[in-house]
């Protein structure tokens, strides 16, 4: 019998089961057994990953890599030895996610048996604060017992219930992946994260879009420069954007769907995608057994260690809410794993979470945005460094794009980073570093001072350094 084995709760079967397998789960799962304790994992579904790997994140990225690669192939002077541009469908895009796909569920996999993790395949529902009943897909039950236990089950796509959903052109961000036709135009309601990356990854591949936005603008939290260069650039390229409207109806037919809006707007298309919000996985948890309940989104709420108003019960991921995201996701569950294991929790999630936007082109930013420091009356600058100046940006014929970087202008405090272009996700965290340090190591001269590679992208830094510097006066 293993160490970890012998460690067991007498009265419980582990000392900690977790609900959900995806990167909230996986967090505390992998923190609580390195800590020494016995652990058990619930998965409804036949793989790890949950809906991160399975059907948002992971697929969703895969998608828009394969239909970015096809436009710098069809945009690179180099191959264009013929009239006809390239071209790929759907279909075939989905083949390159599905084989990420499974390398992201055979790493996975590997965590959990290296940690003596155990899965158990199942719909999982409380019977007490210390007790799940698992009812297999054959229609089998079994119960399990532990001294904690962690909800981490994500997710799904909101389905308003007048839409039909049954409907064999009626998709939301999930089944969107079950797409067994080309479509050559597609409404996509809802411009979120979701829906713009899905309006890139469909625009990209040839197929006309008609994105349907409830809001003003496009991805109203970042910074407006910033929306408004994802703005231009989905214009440019040949896509509808509708700001402001309201879902009537949709009408589905034998040849396409029909899209009704309050306004009195009808749009027709071969597909409907509803890309508008995201509920909790709460519903078949019995959560009435412990004395918790979900919120209208089916939501939990949790205090500053991911505890839930039952002592032993902990949540962790986007059944939570904000900032639904799979990087915090993973932290979330690791704090809830320490506060579990010591009793309380010495570190907090980081205040300043980057976002990360994988429409083409990508968007990503950290800190504040220019309209949060105009309203704080912060005095700050800005540094500015085009793509098209960068020589590595030349090389690779990915010029459109631009790096902000906003600073105090008094102290050379980094304040807020934007970006926009092809790696943005990636430059982004350069940027992040030093804002994270402290002790006067956060100050734009950094990037004036240090030595950069040459050409790469990172050195979009120094030039947006010594923009912002010429500005001060």
């Amino acid at each position: 019998m293993s160490a970890k084995a012998a460690k067991k709760q007498p009265s419980y079967d582990y000392d900690a089961i977790v609900i959900g397998t995806g990167p909230g789960g996986e967090g505390a799962a992998m923190y609580l057994a390195k800590s020494g304790k016995s652990v058990a994992a619930i998965e409804r579904y036949q793989a790890v990953g949950g809906g991160c790997t399975h059907w948002g994140t992971i697929p969703s990225k895969a998608l828009r890599h394969s239909v970015s690669r096809l436009i710098e192939f069809n945009e690179n002077p180099l191959f264009q030895v013929e009239e006809q541009m390239k071209g790929l469908t759907f279909s075939q895009i989905l083949k390159h996610a599905a084989g990420v796909i499974r390398k992201q569920v055979r790493l996975r996999s590997g965590f959990y048996d290296r940690n003596l993790v155990k899965i158990y395949q199942g719909e999982a529902r409380f019977i007490d604060n210390h007790t799940l009943e698992i009812t297999h897909n054959d229609g089998s039950c079994y119960t399990l017992s532990a001294e904690t236990i962690v909800i981490a089950t994500g997710s799904r796509p909101y389905r308003p219930p007048h839409v039909d959903f049954n409907h064999p052109r009626i998709y939301d961000s999930d089944t969107i992946l079950s797409l067994d036709h080309d479509p050559r135009h597609i409404i996509i309601f809802g411009a979120g994260v979701i829906g713009c990356e899905y309006a890139s990854i469909f625009r990209g591949l040839g197929v006309r879009v008609d994105l349907v936005n409830t809001r003003d603008r496009l991805l109203s939290f970042m910074d407006t420069e910033i929306s408004d260069a994802l703005s231009y650039h989905f214009w440019n390229s040949g896509m509808t954007i509708r700001h402001g409207e309201e879902l009537s109806h949709v009408e589905g037919r034998d040849d396409g769907v029909v899209l009704h809006l309050q306004s009195g707007k009808r749009m027709k298309a071969d597909c409907f995608l509803f890309a508008n919000g995201r509920t909790g996985n709460t519903e078949m948890l019995n959560l009435e057994a412990v004395g918790l309940a979900a919120d209208s989104r089916g939501l939990l709420k949790v205090n500053s260690e991911y505890q839930t108003a039952v002592d032993n019960i902990y949540a962790v991921g986007d059944v939570i809410g904000y900032p639904s995201l799979a990087s915090a996701a993973y932290d979330q569950g690791r704090l809830a794993g320490e506060a579990i294991v010591k009793g309380n929790l010495d570190g907090h999630l980081i205040a300043d979470i980057p976002t990360g936007i994988y429409t083409i082109p990508e968007m990503s930013s950290v800190g504040k945005t220019e309209q949060e420091l105009t309203a704080a009356k912060i005095p700050y600058e800005v540094g500015r460094a085009q793509f098209k100046h960068l020589a590595r940006a030349q090389i690779a014929n990915t010029s459109a794009g631009s790096l902000k970087v906003l600073f105090h202008r008094d102290t050379l405090e980094i304040l807020g980073i934007h970006c926009f272009g092809e790696r943005a996700a990636e430059i982004i965290h350069i940027g992040q570093a030093i804002m994270m340090q402290k002790n006067g190591g956060n100050n734009l001269n950094y990037f004036v001072h240090t030595t950069f590679n040459y050409p790469t992208m990172a050195e979009a830094y120094r030039v947006a350094a010594l923009n912002g510097l010429n500005r001060l006066f």
